[in-house]
């Protein structure tokens, strides 16, 4: 692994003029008898829709390998999967086959983004994203690009009475929304997107997913805690809600 190897502004400038819009779909928990088993009932929604599935390696792991995340867990839709699999870069995929492949996504750590590209009406791509290696993420969280991701509709909601501070949750957030300091969680709703990699994970279930209020304002107002150096973004609201504002450090965005 080439720990060095990245993008260039120019890469993602280039990339990123070609979507017109990346959703974070959520994955949520729902309680079948008396276990806990992940809901990818939006998700679902799409696929179902779609004619043709396939799935393929992530183009963006592969360039980078900064992380050891799996490879063939990115998805293409109808014509972009006819493409694909004509040009030998995926194979063809049912529904299940396809939510297996997600739902092992979401286990290693990964944010399931739709992607709709200029000039489509639907969303064609679906990826499961880290913010190490991918176009989108890394731009968010990494170069501080403003406006690249849509949130879901959900934010997560953490329990502080039951919350036990282990930071499972810390390495599972690729938004940087959650730190230990001192030992006690502390967590920042405004870098929610509302994936779910958080709560499908808390040994406690002091972590849920919860519908997003609309009316929600913008910004922390914690001023005090702020660094001196801030590099703020706008985050893209799931459609019909308010922006929400994140806000990374200079530091931060080196790593």
């Amino acid at each position: 692994m080439d720990a060095l190897a990245d993008w260039t502004r120019g890469e993602l400038e280039k990339t990123l003029d070609s979507i017109e819009l990346a959703v974070t779909i959520p994955v949520n928990l729902r309680i079948k008898g008396k276990q806990t088993i992940l809901d990818l009932t939006e998700m679902e929604k799409i696929l179902r829709e779609a004619e043709l599935i396939s799935i393929g390696e992530c183009g963006c792991r592969k360039k980078l390998r900064r992380c050891n995340a799996p490879l063939d867990v990115c998805f293409s839709l109808d014509k972009e999967a006819e493409e694909f699999v004509k040009k030998g870069l995926a194979r063809k995929a049912s529904l299940g086959e396809a939510l297996d492949a997600l739902k092992r996504s979401h286990e290693a750590g990964l944010v399931h983004i739709t992607y709709t590209f200029k000039g489509k009406k639907k969303p064609e791509v679906i990826c499961s994203c880290c913010s190490c290696c991918c176009h989108s993420l890394s731009a968010l969280v990494r170069f501080g690009v403003p406006d690249v991701v849509a949130a879901s509709k959900f934010i997560a909601a953490l329990d502080p009475e039951t919350c036990i501070n282990c930071g499972k949750c810390v390495t599972r957030c690729q938004f940087r929304a959650r730190r230990l300091e001192n030992g006690q969680m502390i967590y920042d709703k405004t870098r929610c997107f509302g994936c779910g990699l958080c709560a499908s994970t808390c040994p406690t279930g002091s972590i849920s997913l919860v519908t997003e209020p609309l009316a929600r304002t913008n910004r922390a107002t914690d001023n005090s805690r702020k660094p001196a150096h801030i590099l703020g973004y706008r985050r893209k609201p799931h459609l019909g809600q308010s922006n929400r504002t994140v806000e990374i450090t200079t530091q931060e965005r080196k790593h």
